[in-house]
């Protein structure tokens, strides 16, 4: 019962229009029935009104019958109006005026993640929030490896899917001209620290592949359903762009009218997008995706001085928004309220708290008993969640 009177105790302010709507509709069916009442006596009319009016029924079965239904239909509209948030419209306006919306908290949307690594495991946290979460792994992964990892954790709504049939090589290509297979660990390599992507490639050391990839149904039905379509966290050239090579796949995601959202990386990576910015990296999904991300959200407070030192040490930068890279447009959306939003390759950009230091044991496989513990930066599943969320709920 409690639930209930919760439910309709949001339409308290609604109390006084109702009232009078309600009035209102019982003097316009007093009218109508006049009417029906003068053409019943004056006209003649097929027997099927005879039938509809309950003519083969006493006067006050008549009127049960038509009050019962009168009052679900009252009932059931009134309980669909209850399910609508009533808000002010502002707080130092006393002419009570207020704006309908649906409750959008009570509404689960679906989700498709491109990512991989850690950051698919992280989003895969949303799944609670969504009817389905889709995971699509990258195209040079084996499922098998999502599907191990994501048992340590206790996630809902969620599954992972290949893109394609088999795994492929993805190659890139750097500023020096040498090619490497995405899986050499580039970020790693300190001859390469200095150097960045120029190109991307499904093949091999020679060149891309030249046979057409066959993508898989249930990766092209994710993104044909989904309301949302996330693009990480994870490395833009191992985790996100990838996917965006398949040309079925990336055509499927032109295509859809799902929100799509860039999660920005938090920090650069070296041998591969060094002294990039945030609009490098949309420009990168720009070139290789062929559309342009709805949002993108980028971590906007200031990092731990002694994290920083530490990313710095490894060749690390933070992502930042540079002011010479945006244009700031005014939206006037009501004559109260006038919002800015920052773009870039005309994407939104949204700067929110994503992300947490947390200490990470680090160790080699040669000697696995000489570990250290380091803080690092990592993407905060809540954080992400609650930003993704009240994106969507922006659309």
């Amino acid at each position: 019962m409690q639930p209930v009177v919760q439910r309709l105790s949001s339409l308290r302010r609604l109390l006084r229009p109702l009232a009078l709507t309600f009035v209102g509709i019982v003097l316009l069916s007093l009218g109508v029935a006049y009417f029906f009442i003068f053409i019943y006596r004056t006209a003649t009319l097929p027997p099927m009104f005879s039938f509809i009016t309950l003519q083969f029924l006493p006067l006050w079965a008549r009127g049960l019958v038509f009050a019962a239904l009168g009052l679900i239909v009252l009932a059931v509209g009134i309980w669909q109006l209850s399910g609508v948030a009533v808000i002010s419209l502002d707080a130092r306006d006393t002419s009570g005026e207020v704006v309908l919306a649906y409750q959008r908290d009570q509404m689960h949307p679906r989700m498709t993640v491109i990512s991989g690594g850690a950051g698919l495991l992280i989003t895969a946290s949303l799944g609670r929030m969504a009817q389905l979460l889709t995971c699509i792994t990258p195209v040079q992964d084996p499922v098998e490896y999502y599907y191990r990892a994501s048992s340590l954790f206790n996630f809902e709504n969620v599954v992972f899917v290949v893109p394609t049939l088999e795994p492929h090589e993805v190659f890139v290509e750097l500023d020096d001209g040498q090619r490497f297979n995405i899986k050499h660990n580039i970020a790693h390599d300190e001859r390469l620290a200095q150097r960045h992507v120029v190109n991307i490639y499904i093949g091999d050391e020679h060149g891309p592949v030249t046979t057409p990839l066959q993508v898989t149904q249930v990766a092209l039905d994710a993104i044909a359903s989904a309301d949302v379509i996330v693009f990480g966290p994870g490395s833009l050239y191992e985790s996100i762009l990838p996917n965006l090579l398949i040309p079925d796949l990336r055509d499927a995601i032109r295509r859809s009218k799902a929100c799509k959202i860039y999660i920005c990386s938090l920090m650069t990576e070296p041998g591969m997008t060094t002294g990039y910015s945030v609009g490098d990296h949309v420009r990168q999904i720009v070139r290789f995706g062929g559309f342009t991300p709805d949002y993108v959200l980028v971590n906007a407070p200031r990092i731990d001085a002694e994290v920083r030192r530490i990313y710095a040490a490894a060749g690390q930068m933070p992502v930042f928004l540079t002011p010479e890279e945006y244009e700031e447009t005014a939206v006037s959306t009501t004559d109260r309220l006038t919002t800015r939003d920052i773009l870039i390759e005309g994407a939104k950009v949204i700067e929110a708290d994503l992300a947490t230091a947390v200490v990470q044991l680090t160790a080699s496989l040669d000697h696995p008993g000489e570990g250290r513990t380091v803080r690092v930066l990592r993407h905060d599943p809540e954080k992400l969640a609650t930003a993704i969320m009240e994106v969507w709920k922006r659309q």
